[in-house]
């Protein structure tokens, strides 16, 4: 049974990603991200993820994406970026906050554009499983569904619907 969490950003441990040039970020999980996922049935885990995110200067935390059966929310605590989507180029800073529907309307990358200033925001997403995020620059799939499927395609690489049955 879940339970009322009550924290701050200064009371979260973050943990620490950086393994790619372009994307680092320390993120202060509010509530488990992998909860859903590990789940033996979608009714389980929480319904939604939060979690802090702080970017380094000229840092993003993930590749331009859309998710199929989950919407985002960012609230920008500190600091300024800049929001890639497939229609324009958005300037973001404290006090914005930004709503990603499900689908192509809601793709987006955020970068931090400052030299010396870290990018904080606040990260609230549903958590419906199975999930499907597409990566339209690298034209990847990524697959997210409880019993610990969290794998990652090549769409250029698909198989026909027979193959090996």
């Amino acid at each position: 049974m879940q339970k009322i969490i009550i924290t701050n950003i200064n009371k979260i441990s973050p943990t620490h990603r950086n393994e790619h040039e372009k994307y680092e970020f320390y993120r202060y999980e509010v509530t488990d991200n992998n909860d859903k996922y590990e789940a033996a049935s979608p009714k389980e885990g929480n319904q939604t993820v939060t979690a802090f995110y702080t970017l380094p200067p000229g840092k993003s935390n993930c590749p331009f994406h859309y998710h199929m059966n989950n919407e985002e929310v960012f609230y920008i605590i500190s600091g300024k970026g800049i929001l890639e989507t497939f229609d324009e180029i958005y300037k973001i800073s404290s006090g914005d906050i930004i709503v990603f529907p499900v689908g192509k309307n809601g793709a987006h990358k955020i970068t931090n554009s400052s030299e010396t200033e870290n990018l904080v925001y606040l990260d609230v997403d549903t958590n419906n499983t199975p999930d499907i995020a597409y990566y339209p620059h690298s034209n990847k799939v990524g697959i997210r569904a409880a019993g610990g499927i969290r794998d990652n395609y090549d769409m250029n690489s698909g198989v026909n619907y027979y193959d090996k049955e």
